[in-house]
């Protein structure tokens, strides 16, 4: 099993490795493998949304069986100097299976090895995925497995973004990754907020798919957010009140003990504090810790959560699409009788269009169900990943 991180030495500083890419005048091709259609993705965009050009006539009363890649690449990736005005990539691991024969990111000398894609949840990084990813490479050998930072969170915090922050436009960041390392994802897994995102990045990319694609959602609803009763966490308010502790921390003891005090349980309140860096170079001893993640965009990021509603996606599925809703038994956010219903019934028109929609649920977890649960959610996911050889 290896890992390759894109956080390394570029120039004599520590940035992104990919960041020395020049994305001047990006376009990101879709391969149509029909004949009378074709689709256009280019750069600029607007918005953060892609503009697609289509030719070509389709209707559901007059179905035309056309395929497309969803892959996205750019097949002009050229090695500059001048950075300065270049939009930086996320921050990003991608571990891979013992049996994986495919040594760069950037080579395509060799098929593409099956990839899954794993997008945390808000105040989130892609460390949260670490224990469990790793685990996932020792049991399905054959696979790699990237992890992402969000804008505004973890190491990719760092890097300016430009708004509005939202699921639309972090998707579209997520996909030009992807375009970027040339990888043709066949799973994507997001938690909570990430869940919504890779939702997104389906709707985005093209429609239908050649190569199937299978979405988990876990623990987030195609619509509405609806917070915990009382004496639960709540998101919005947890945002709001590490908006009034101090940028710079000198015990992370303290912000556990404000943070319980305040009302959040001692989980939440520990798994905050994971987003406090030691300042200082790496090995130095440090007094003091300061806080990873840009929460003015977080706090834009979240809100956006709550009001994107993908159902109408949800419910007109690509052919190609499996999406997978994951319910944790103790939820912090209430799945109303209304989601399920609309879920279970959208099953049944996705195995009209040749997609797919499920429903799991995860016994004894609550919302961070990694954590909570990791030995039942991974026998859940495990489905995805069985049938791939090296």
């Amino acid at each position: 099993m290896s890992a390759i991180s894109n956080f390394m030495a570029c120039g004599g500083r520590r940035e992104p490795a990919v960041n020395c890419i020049d994305m001047k005048n990006l376009d990101f091709g879709l391969n149509w493998r029909a004949t009378s259609s074709r689709t256009r993705i280019s750069m600029p965009f607007q918005k953060n949304e892609f503009q697609l050009g289509t030719e070509g006539k389709s209707s559901r009363g007059n179905k035309e069986k056309r395929s497309i890649r969803m892959a996205l690449v750019d097949e002009r990736l050229v090695y500059g100097r001048d950075t300065a005005d270049r939009p930086a990539v996320l921050a990003y691991d991608l571990v891979q299976g013992p049996l994986v024969k495919w040594g760069s990111v950037m080579g395509k000398s060799k098929p593409d090895p099956p990839t899954a894609v794993l997008l945390h949840g808000i105040l989130g990084s892609r460390k949260n995925w670490g224990t469990f990813t790793r685990r996932l490479a020792q049991e399905f050998p054959a696979w790699q497995f990237l992890l992402v930072d969000l804008r505004c969170h973890g190491d990719s915090a760092s890097i300016r973004k430009r708004g509005p922050h939202t699921v639309a436009s972090t998707a579209f960041d997520v996909l030009k990754l992807v375009a970027q390392l040339r990888i043709t994802p066949r799973v994507l897994i997001g938690h909570s907020f990430g869940g919504k995102v890779a939702l997104s990045m389906v709707e985005q990319a093209a429609k239908p798919l050649a190569q199937s694609v299978r979405v988990w959602s876990l623990d987030a609803t195609p619509g509405k957010v609806r917070a915990g009763g009382d004496g639960e966490d709540h998101p919005a308010e947890l945002i709001s009140f590490i908006r009034k502790l101090p940028k710079e921390v000198f015990s992370k003891r303290d912000i556990v003990n404000a943070l319980i005090q305040e009302g959040f349980s001692k989980d939440v309140a520990q798994w905050v504090v994971t987003n406090l860096k030691t300042d200082g170079p790496p090995g130095s001893p440090s007094s003091s810790f300061s806080w990873m993640f840009d929460l003015d965009g977080i706090s834009e990021m979240y809100q956006s959560y709550e009001e994107t509603n993908l159902w109408k996606f949800v419910e007109n599925l690509p052919q190609g699409v499996h999406v997978n809703f994951l319910k944790a038994e103790r939820s912090l956010h209430r799945w109303a009788l209304e989601d399920l219903q609309r879920i279970h019934a959208a099953e049944d028109l996705a195995a009209e269009e040749g997609a797919g929609v499920e429903m799991h649920v995860l016994e004894d977890a609550g919302h961070w169900v990694q954590a909570d649960n990791p030995d039942g959610l991974f026998r859940i996911l495990s489905s995805s990943f069985q049938g791939f050889k090296a």
